[in-house]
């Protein structure tokens, strides 16, 4: 395989380790994987994705919906969008938000709005304009760029915000794109037409199509202004205790940390498959930190192919898209490996040239895990990590041959350290919170010092909420989770903000959110209300409200009405004695 050696990624000698905490890991790694990797101290990621756009310019970068775009022509395209959204008087380190699934424009935007020196706001698209509202203006963002389809969102929360800058994109803008010009093509594959929407332009708000800022933006050269390592490049956005959505802020330095990290650790198996071009699945969202640092950003820097899946819930038609490409590697949550595993057309793909599965975001189920072993014979590798790591922390070694039923070793320049209430690390195979500390940790939370603090400690080790043991070799084993955050297909759900929600409905009185064991998503949310007396509310009622205020996956799927909710002798709600019934 071709790898760029801006910089290579290095095995050097292990860090001191001031506390004394035993690293056992170390021990266990592959071959050729070391304990530290070199992170040249002056590297960004506009850096990473120049290099590549230009080692490889001719290679194709994405795939999608039966189309290509090469680096070069990513190059091409981002450069214009920088430089238009440069010409918008934009200052350097504004945050621009990126509201989309997986489509090519995705990646272009990402490397367009880094290196005009701004940062990006990553946005689920399906999020109500009430989770957009709250992030758009949390984040400060002045300028948007979304898929159309998702535009009638942004017209409802827009005028609450501070963004002055839209830039609206469809599915066929850049699978037209071809020979450095626009062509038309018929978008086969919109199975509904553009819901209507109109966007605002008071207050001198500007709304342009991507098509016309590319073309703008090819008129004018981009300023490339001077990107520091301690720049902000991504405000990924997680619940938190409080209800309140924080932004995880992420410098260059954190992510670039763990782009080497990662290619440290997944390089000996990808090395594999020889000179041929590493083609990786990109079925999870861009938006989520997984997908963006091991499918985008370490695929650039190895030079790989992102198969693009705009939407993976359509499970017929992925195993459509597989039949045509030879997959590498395939990283998932494990519902999504769940669920094409238990399609009869699944296991009649060539998996032949299939090197790493990896699963992250919630635990992989055993049975699932063997499953797929079955069908691909290639082992799912689990791993952990967070948007506050950026976010691999351990991963499983590539190189085993059976699911192991643990996250995994601390990955290379990365100290995991299992410690109890007090902050005191506890002795190999006692539980405790999983804290971690490496140059892959957040910089913070944006704006919110109190909210950092109750998460780093004073040694610069990030307190994950998550209890675990360490063995005696490394590996680590998640077994309970300390904050009452649900975890639904990968994703948080923190029950204060579902509690905070549904108690503003006029018939409640109060309400109380837990996760319970799912099948298929891991956990789901069930929702406990108390009416108000003399209210009417159905289920029903409830759920169509709930369905107003959030994306799917926060939505209670089971609500349950009681007379009263069980309270501690201060009046909290005990959540874990409403867990306790399942």
């Amino acid at each position: 395989m071709n790898v760029i050696d801006l910089p290579r990624v290095a095995a050097s000698a292990p860090s001191a380790n001031p506390a004394d905490i035993p690293q056992p890991w170390l021990e266990h790694y592959p071959p050729g994987v070391g304990a530290t990797v070199d992170i040249p101290g002056d590297l960004t990621l506009v850096d990473i994705l120049e290099d590549s756009m230009r080692r490889h310019a001719h290679r194709t970068a994405a795939r999608c919906l039966e189309r290509t775009l090469s680096f070069g022509q990513i190059d091409q395209l981002s450069q214009a969008l920088g430089s238009w959204l440069q010409s918008t008087g934009l200052q350097q380190g504004e945050r621009v938000a990126i509201m989309m699934p997986n489509v090519p424009q995705y990646m272009v935007a990402i490397a367009g709005v880094l290196r005009a020196g701004y940062a990006v706001v990553n946005v689920n698209p399906l999020y109500t304009a009430r989770e957009l509202e709250h992030q758009l203006k949390d984040s400060g963002a002045k300028a948007i760029i979304v898929l159309e389809n998702f535009a009638g969102t942004l017209e409802e929360a827009i005028d609450k915000t501070d963004v002055q800058h839209v830039v609206v994109t469809g599915l066929g803008d850049l699978i037209g794109w071809w020979k450095g010009r626009f062509v038309n093509f018929a978008v086969r594959h919109l199975r509904k037409m553009v819901p209507e929407y109109r966007l605002p332009l008071d207050r001198g708000r500007t709304v342009t199509r991507w098509r016309q800022a590319i073309e703008l933006g090819r008129g004018r050269a981009l300023q490339r202004p001077a990107i520091s390592p301690d720049d902000v490049a991504f405000l990924q956005y997680t619940g938190g205790t409080t209800g309140i959505s924080k932004g995880a802020t992420l410098l260059h330095r954190n992510v670039v940390a763990n782009v080497l990290q990662t290619e440290a650790w997944f390089k000996p198996k990808l090395d594999e498959i020889g000179d041929k071009q590493l083609l990786i699945v990109c079925a999870l969202p861009l938006y989520h930190i997984f997908a963006l640092t091991i499918c985008y950003l370490m695929g650039a820097r190895l030079g790989s192919q992102n198969l693009l899946i705009p939407n993976p819930r359509d499970i017929p038609g992925f195993i459509n898209t597989l039949r045509s490409v030879k997959v590498n590697m395939f990283p998932a949550v494990n519902t999504l490996f769940n669920a094409l595993a238990n399609e009869p057309e699944f296991a009649k793909l060539d998996w032949s040239g299939l090197k790493v599965s990896n699963g992250g975001g919630m635990a992989v189920q055993q049975a699932t895990a063997e499953k797929w072993m079955r069908i691909t014979g290639c082992p799912v590798v689990e791993g952990y990590g967070l948007s506050e790591t950026s976010p691999v922390a351990t991963s499983n070694r590539l190189d085993l041959k059976e699911f192991s039923g643990t996250i995994g070793l601390p990955i290379p320049s990365t100290e995991i350290a299992i410690r109890d209430d007090d902050g005191r690390d506890v002795p190999l195979g006692q539980p405790g919170e999983i804290c971690i500390k490496g140059p892959q940790v957040m910089a913070g939370y944006w704006n919110r010092p109190d909210e950092t603090a109750k998460v780093m400690t004073p040694d610069g080790y990030f307190k994950s909420g998550d209890v675990g043991i360490m063995d005696e070799r490394g590996y680590v084993r998640i077994v309970d989770r300390k904050k009452d955050m649900i975890l639904v297909s990968g994703f948080n759900v923190y029950p204060t903000e579902i509690e905070q929600v549904v108690s503003l409905h006029p018939g409640v009185l109060e309400c109380a959110a837990v996760g319970i064991p799912d099948e298929r998503s891991g956990e789901t949310v069930k929702l406990f209300v108390v009416k108000k007396e003399g209210a009417t509310i159905s289920e029903d009622d409830i759920a169509a409200y709930c369905r107003d205020n959030f994306t799917a996956y926060k939505r209670p799927k089971i609500i349950e009405f009681r007379d009263d909710l069980p309270k501690s002798n201060v009046g909290k709600i005990l959540r874990r004695e409403l867990r306790s019934d399942h």
